[in-house]
């Protein structure tokens, strides 16, 4: 399936309709259960009485460049992409809304390393679309101050969907593989655990998978989403719920957090 035409069409409409952005940020967060984790290591992680920079790297919509900026009052962002529009579109509002605090640049980030060093660096489903992977994770070390933080969000080699995901160039990762990348690259690792567990993973298809495949049949399924979603949403929830509070054995979702470790470190 591809998913870049749908961004595209969520992108222009937020570009016409600015007043747009942040409703369609709290819809992500009411169905993708991959923000929630995001999330969670960030309140558990990050300071608030502190400012620290941000790195948003591959930062798509940048509605997590959006929750820093919000919710962390101190901190500074710069996000890059290789979607120059969205970028632009994020930054005329941030102007606004955060002056002074965002900024942003168009780059690759398999050859692109950020001038400034940063407390905090995400990559939220990007990796799975890169093919140099290992060249990415040794650009966030450098760009990661000594004890900075990584997030990583990617889906799992037990993930059936992104094998089938025409912009992935490969289909998901195993999580020990993934883990002694970072290390590898001088990560250790903090926290490592599977997400979309199986009630994340039924909530999935409530929420995303079903609807989208009727969508690509008819359009006309859209007049009839307000009241799918009526209907079945409390029930997603639920299962999303249960999903964070499980420690699950196996996932089609993988979140990392692992920390720039010093040179005098051992490996771990």
């Amino acid at each position: 399936m591809e998913y870049d035409p749908l961004k595209d069409r969520a992108a222009s409409l937020i570009r016409v309709w600015p007043a747009a952005r942040v409703f369609f940020y709290r819809v992500l967060d009411l169905l993708l259960l991959r923000q929630r984790y995001v999330k969670r290591a960030l309140r558990q992680y990050l300071p608030t009485d502190r400012g620290f920079r941000y790195y948003d790297a591959g930062a798509g919509f940048c509605q997590y460049s959006w929750h820093v900026l919000k919710n962390y009052p101190a901190a500074k962002v710069f996000a890059n992409d290789l979607k120059r529009d969205y970028l632009e579109d994020f930054s005329r509002y941030a102007k606004k809304s955060f002056p002074g605090r965002f900024s942003w640049q168009q780059a690759d980030l398999q050859t692109f390393t950020p001038r400034n060093s940063y407390g905090l660096a995400t990559a939220i489903d990007i990796l799975e679309h890169i093919q140099d992977d290992e060249a990415v994770l040794r650009n966030f070390n450098v760009a990661l101050a000594d004890g900075g933080i990584l997030i990583i969000s990617t889906p799992s080699d037990t993930d059936e969907a992104a094998k089938f995901t025409s912009e992935h160039v490969r289909p998901g990762y195993n999580k020990a593989e993934l883990e002694d990348k970072l290390r590898a690259c001088g990560f250790t690792i903090l926290e490592s655990i599977y997400s979309y567990g199986t009630w994340g993973s039924l909530a999935w298809r409530l929420l995303l998978k079903h609807p989208l495949k009727l969508i690509a049949r008819s359009k006309l399924i859209l007049l009839a989403l307000p009241i799918y979603y009526l209907l079945v949403f409390p029930l997603a929830e639920l299962l999303m719920r249960l999903d964070l509070k499980s420690s699950n054995p196996t996932g089609t979702g993988i979140i990392v957090v692992a920390q720039k470790r010093l040179s005098s470190e051992p490996d771990r």
